[in-house]
């Protein structure tokens, strides 16, 4: 089968897995919390369980060695996004939205690490890395597609279950196409993975993409509450999270041009890192105008900052992909984890999140320091090189 179908069905199921499965809170949380079904700080736990189950499944995601272990979780994980989705339909109330966010948590994380560490060494095999660089604008288009799917579900006056259910039919319609599509590992590929030597430490990429993780997860979960609480409830608050999704597919697409360069990837992905925190502090402005602001600068680069850190994995651990997609994903997780939990306390002793969006802003700002210093195993292996 042509590498660009699987490439496509890995697009996809990145596109529904993180999209729908992983992301649909975001739209659904003006409406939990209209609906009465939540409070703004409940919102934040449910949102911290979903980012603890991503953890988890990150984790998990590690020791995923042989071809069935790899196989089984990305089959489970799409399943699981569907199915959860759907049971969503009958969930009210606190604990059942947080046990279902917990799994389709580490569902959406096994689909991530197992497509990302199968797409990628299938475009380069194949002599087109963009087109792999381009799988990750997938979750871009599939909050574009819950952002769209929920603002005309407003429109037609429809609640939050009903939105659910809309959302796990379209997953499954999406799932049933590329299963038979989806790449496979090569047990080739497998074994040298397993027997590569000491690979370069990526402890502090590691620590940038934590500090990423804390840095985004607040306007990313609450965009859509905020431009509601802006908006007053009006349709128009409905079109800030689609057109974030559109902007984090055109940051992938204009990041993906670039030359791939070990010397220059690093000053990219500082960049993303200090454009994401510009959007941040315009989210603290609180008006339509700075959450437009946030739009475009926290959407443009959250992708692409995500394209660059795997990026700069494969240049620090060229052998390590998929154990150090995992490990990567689970200090992601952990910032993620923090940001809800830092928005629940920020509610509950502020009544509002302003607090958090400053630590967010000031935490991506020093991720992109923490950059301005390579990583010495690079240099390392650079000094090597030379010899």
């Amino acid at each position: 089968m042509s590498p660009l179908i699987r490439l496509l069905a890995s697009f996809i199921a990145l596109m529904m897995a993180m999209g729908i499965g992983r992301f649909a809170l975001t739209p659904q949380m003006p409406h939990l919390l209209s609906e009465g079904q939540i409070d703004l700080t409940e919102a934040g736990l449910i949102a911290a369980a979903n980012y603890l189950g991503y953890f988890v499944g990150a984790v998990d995601s590690m020791f995923a060695r042989s071809h069935h272990h790899i196989r089984g979780r990305l089959l489970g994980g799409l399943w699981l996004c569907v199915l959860l989705t759907l049971a969503s339909f009958w969930a009210t109330g606190f604990w059942s939205h947080l046990l279902l966010r917990f799994g389709t948590g580490v569902a959406s994380a096994w689909v991530l690490v197992m497509i990302t560490g199968l797409s990628q060494p299938l475009a380069i095999a194949a002599g087109s890395p963009r087109l792999g660089a381009l799988v990750f604008a997938g979750p871009g288009l599939g909050i574009l597609l819950t952002g769209l799917l929920a603002l005309a579900s407003n429109l037609l006056g429809k609640d939050s279950a009903t939105l659910w259910l809309v959302y796990g039919v379209v997953a499954l319609g999406m799932l049933l196409v590329i299963l038979p599509l989806l790449p496979k590992p090569h047990r080739e590929a497998l074994q040298s993975s397993a027997a590569a030597g000491r690979n370069a430490s990526i402890t502090h990429l590691g620590w940038v993409y934590l500090l990423y993780g804390l840095g985004y997860i607040i306007p990313a979960t609450f965009l859509s509450q905020m431009a509601s609480a802006q908006f007053k409830g009006a349709w128009q608050a409905d079109l800030f999270w689609p057109c974030f999704g559109l902007a984090a597919a055109l940051g992938v697409l204009l990041v993906s041009l670039r030359k791939p360069n070990p010397d220059t990837t690093r000053y990219w992905l500082m960049a993303t890192l200090w454009l994401q925190a510009a959007g941040v502090f315009a989210c603290l402005l609180g008006n339509g105008v700075g959450l437009a602001l946030g739009v475009v600068l926290c959407g443009l680069p959250f992708l692409a900052c995500m394209q660059l850190v795997m990026q700069r994995l494969r240049e620090i651990a060229p052998h390590a992909a998929q154990r150090g997609t995992g490990l990567l994903t689970a200090c992601f997780a952990l910032g993620q984890l923090s940001g809800p939990l830092l928005a629940s306390l920020s509610s509950h002793l502020s009544g509002g999140l302003q607090p958090a969006l400053i630590v967010a802003g000031s935490g991506l700002i020093l991720a992109g320091a923490l950059l301005l210093r390579p990583a010495r195993a690079l240099i390392d292996c650079r000094a090597r090189v030379s010899r």
